[in-house]
């Protein structure tokens, strides 16, 4: 069995931009957010090419964009 580098990196992104999700949540953080978006667009981008349902996951990455944007709005506003 090969160490598969690629399958390691891609599964890597998803769990750290997932943790960077949760973390950014709980503390509120735009910063955090943002990176979470960022980690998770990498490997959504694999499933472009998809000619099924499977397309739709390139939008994930929008939406740790849309609370982030909601967060920093709520920070400037208090």
């Amino acid at each position: 069995m090969d160490f598969n580098i690629v399958g390691f990196s891609f599964w890597m992104l998803v769990c750290v931009a997932s943790i960077l999700l949760i973390y950014g949540l709980w503390k509120g953080s735009s910063k955090l957010l943002i990176i979470s978006s960022i980690a998770f667009l990498l490997p959504t981008l694999y499933f472009i090419g998809a000619e099924n349902w499977f397309k739709f996951l390139v939008l994930i990455p929008l939406f740790p964009l849309i609370i982030a944007y909601f967060t920093n709005k709520n920070v400037k506003n208090t």
